[in-house]
């Protein structure tokens, strides 16, 4: 009994340590490598241990086999996490980067997304008129009425339907999306049923080279024009709005995007829409809004890519714990000799820790060179909770490559402490007569 409650209360404090770990900051994690760098040459017993890693390093080619498996394991655990990961950041990176400070979003009140906001027609030239609204050199009011359609498309990838998101813009929509500019052809031509695309559209689906036409809402469409933004637009087809409007018999608009004089621009154009009786409208900054439309799917995906790893890192542990208990049993008559001849305890646990936590390290470097070569810069697509599809890149950053090696290392160190406890607990005269 009171071997299991001690065994018990190794794994609560083992999990414990482990969370503090993965959750440590790298000035932590430095701290904790240079006060073993400082032990392990600087004391009498950190000596001991130094020279008895040698021992167990230099018998690694004898085990190439059986280590390949601790690190084949582990960087497979950090290859797979740093991957989810990468995707959720790459994601929201996308829609962090979509809008600015001094543009802003309206929809009806209550709305959470244009998907389900409505704006009547009478209600634009009145938004015109407010305080905060920025205009061109001939006076008029950089504000842009907009419609967003979801329609199908065909992948590039595999040839299946595809959401994408079909966005009418009005006259003065490329003044208010400053950022979107042509890359091949040239703009559409309002009145005529053109469209023009964002370059991650066109790599995602088929028949989006300047000059193919496409059958949308049982009208023929041209291809004019490529456009690039760098942001979620990348993903969308433009068109004119009114043409938009006609084609799918559309009364209203879901969204009105505004050009306000910088952020002080912003919050009196605000304040001007929420003091209108007649405006029941939510304004707020395109950065704002694009930003809380990744968060809920860039959480799940966070989520679901730590379960996976959590998962897999089970499996992993239990890979090195099989191995370095084999480990110890082949080498039980060279750590009972050793601790004849005057290694005590501690030198041993350290010796075998320290061999496991290399081999996990040389895993995680594996996993996370193999994440960032193979994920970095990969373009996909996905369908977030209020849009449609949204192309974007993996982002495997250096935050998460230093968390897969903080996953590694953790790994190894359960991997590793338990057969490490056993060479130190193992009898001497029992472990001499081991074959």
């Amino acid at each position: 009994m009171k071997k299991f409650i001690a065994n018990a209360l190794v794994i609560l404090l083992l999990a414990i340590g482990l969370g503090a770990w993965i959750a440590l900051p790298w000035v932590g994690v430095l701290a904790v490598a240079v006060a073993i760098a400082l032990w392990l040459p600087l004391t009498r017993s950190g000596r001991l241990a130094l020279a008895a890693t040698r021992i167990g390093i230099s018998s690694l080619p004898q085990r190439w086999g059986a280590s390949s498996v601790i690190v084949v394991g582990i960087a497979g655990v950090v290859g797979v996490l740093v991957a989810m990961l990468a995707m959720g950041e790459g994601f929201q990176a996308t829609l962090n980067s979509t809008g600015d400070d001094t543009t802003a979003i309206v929809l009806r009140g209550g709305s959470q997304a244009e998907t389900n906001s409505v704006i009547t027609r009478d209600q634009v030239p009145l938004l015109g008129t407010l305080p905060g609204v920025a205009r061109d050199a001939q006076g008029r009011p950089l504000l842009s009425a907009e419609l967003s359609q979801v329609v199908n498309l065909v992948s590039r990838a595999d040839g299946t339907d595809v959401n994408a998101q079909f966005r009418g813009v009005g006259d003065m929509g490329w003044a208010v999306h400053d950022k979107v500019r042509i890359v091949k052809g040239r703009q559409f031509k309002p009145g005529l049923r053109e469209i023009v695309v964002g370059e991650g559209a066109q790599g995602q689906f088929r028949d989006m080279e300047v000059g193919k036409t496409l059958t949308l809402g049982n009208q023929t469409w041209t291809v004019v024009g490529v456009f690039a933004s760098g942001d979620a637009h990348d993903s969308e087809l433009w068109t004119d709005v009114q043409t938009l409007a006609t084609t799918y018999q559309r009364g209203a608009y879901q969204s009105i995007s505004v050009r306000t004089e910088g952020k002080p621009g912003f919050e009196q154009f605000k304040a001007a829409v929420a003091a209108d009786p007649r405006l029941k409208l939510d304004v707020e900054t395109t950065r704002a809004y694009y930003r809380k439309q990744g968060g809920g799917l860039n959480t799940l995906i966070s989520i679901l890519g730590t379960v996976i790893g959590a998962i897999m890192a089970i499996g992993a542990v239990f890979g090195a714990l099989n191995t370095m208990y084999a480990a110890v049993a082949t080498r039980a008559r060279e750590i009972a000799t050793m601790r004849a001849i005057g290694f005590r305890g501690l030198p041993v646990v350290t010796a075998v820790m320290l061999e496991t936590m290399l081999l996990a390290l040389v895993g995680g470097l594996l996993g996370c060179a193999v994440a960032w070569l193979v994920f970095n810069g990969y373009s996909v697509s996905t369908i977030g909770s209020n849009f449609s599809a949204v192309v974007f890149k993996f982002h495997v950053s250096p935050e998460l490559l230093w968390s897969g090696l903080k996953w590694a290392l953790g790994i190894g160190l359960v991997g590793g402490l338990f057969p490490a406890l056993r060479a130190a607990r193992l009898p001497i005269t029992t472990a001499l007569r081991e074959t």
